[in-house]
């Protein structure tokens, strides 16, 4: 690893039921432990970049999230509203019904909306294709068109379909990528042993559950299932 673990994390901050003080002290957690960003829910953003400024840990936030199946001008106008808010970087989903109906026009245009604002203003888009629900050859193609598309980053999962990142598609995503484009496993990394094994396999990015920062960080394991 070129940089320590908690230098890799993308701390998700997602559930859709976590109450304003609940949120609050997982960003916290995050920023106290210097995560490269913590990603939050749209509601969430004003909240996390008050706590995070002047702290090391940026602000992401999802777009299209869980399922990415909104319309690619709603998700650009999204994409312009969080960046007016401050965020530094988004991480969108693709629709992936479009990736399993083989439309990959519509998923390489639905990513371009997002794409455009976010190049003018320099910030790190993340593609998800929520991996779980694809087979490898559709993996494959899918990392093609995200790459196609401009974005800064392909994604494996929410961390809130039916599977997170394994070895072989991330193996895949790495292959396919080619230096072209980072690769961020996500979904059920819970241990310092896991989140090294990614970072040595090519993984510039890590999406963890907020749960698991310590566990990462100190060692041990994580055996809270919060969707990450």
């Amino acid at each position: 690893m070129k940089e320590p673990i908690n230098r890799y994390l993308d701390s998700a901050v997602l559930q859709p039921g976590m109450s304003r003080k609940d949120a609050m002290q997982a960003i916290a957690l995050a920023a106290k432990y210097q995560s490269k960003t913590v990603c939050v829910r749209p509601c969430d953003i004003d909240m996390a970049i008050k706590i995070c400024q002047g702290t090391d840990t940026a602000v992401s936030v999802v777009l299209g999230f869980p399922h990415g199946c909104g319309l690619s001008d709603v998700k650009a106008l999204e994409a312009s509203e969080y960046i007016k808010r401050g965020v530094k970087e988004i991480d969108m989903v693709a629709n992936y019904g479009f990736i399993k109906s083989g439309e990959w026009d519509l998923v390489e245009s639905d990513i371009k909306a997002v794409v455009q604002p976010c190049k003018k203003a320099s910030i790190t888009l993340k593609v998800i294709i929520e991996a779980s629900e694809l087979t490898l050859a559709e993996v494959e193609k899918a990392t093609e068109i995200v790459i196609r598309a401009g974005a800064d980053f392909v994604k494996t999962s929410t961390g809130f379909a039916s599977g997170g990142a394994t070895e072989e598609v991330v193996a895949k995503m790495l292959e396919v990528s080619g230096g072209k484009i980072k690769v961020k496993p996500s979904g059920g990394i819970r241990d310092f042993e896991r989140a090294k094994m990614f970072v040595d396999m090519g993984a510039d990015r890590l999406g963890v559950g907020v749960s698991s920062i310590v566990a990462i960080c100190e060692g041990g394991e994580n055996t809270h299932d919060e969707g990450y």
